[in-house]
Order: C-alpha cells, then sequence, then structure tokens
C-alpha cells in the first residue's frame, strides 16, 4: 500500500532538488544580460495551432507588435518554431 506524501513534505522535497544549472546563472553579473526584440512580421491566420500557440506564447498577439524578451534558450527554441512569422533583434540592457 502506498503512502500519501503530505504537502509540506512535497514542499522539502521540491526545495532540496535545485539543478546546478540554476545555480551556476545565479552567479552571472547582471550587466552582460541580452535581450531580443521579437517582431510579429506575418499574420498567423492559416497557421497551424503549434505555431499560434507558440506565438501567444511569445507575448505576440497583432501583427507587428514587439516583445522583449531574456536571450535564453526556451525563447530561442520558441523562435525556431515560427521562423518564417517573426524578426528578431539582439539588444543590450542599458
Amino acid at each position: 500500500m502506498a503512502v500519501k506524501e503530505s504537502k509540506a513534505d512535497k514542499a522539502q522535497t521540491r526545495m532540496k532538488r535545485k539543478p546546478a544549472a540554476a545555480q551556476s546563472q545565479a552567479a552571472k553579473p547582471e550587466s552582460e544580460e541580452k535581450w531580443l526584440r521579437v517582431r510579429l512580421i506575418r499574420s498567423v491566420i492559416g497557421r497551424p495551432q503549434k505555431q499560434r500557440e507558440v506565438v501567444k506564447g511569445l507575448g505576440l498577439r497583432k501583427m507587428n507588435s514587439e516583445v522583449i524578451r531574456k536571450d535564453c534558450p526556451e525563447i530561442w527554441g520558441m523562435i525556431r518554431k515560427v521562423n518564417h512569422l517573426v524578426k528578431v533583434e539582439m539588444m543590450e540592457k542599458k
């Protein structure tokens, strides 16, 4: 018979398991942060539902709308899925 874990036990377990990647990212200096300006240049009308969801996940709504996102692998993965719909510019944090 399985024993159910309480909410407190689950919270403690989550707090103990922090990935090493998250700890190394915290050590980076703030001045070197890079940002991406993403602009929707093509319509999502007639596109597959997955692509519409990715565009929405990036925070883009209408054509020519822009968002500024942190330069990270997750965002680049989303951009690669819809690279034919968006335009990307690199920015430096000022």
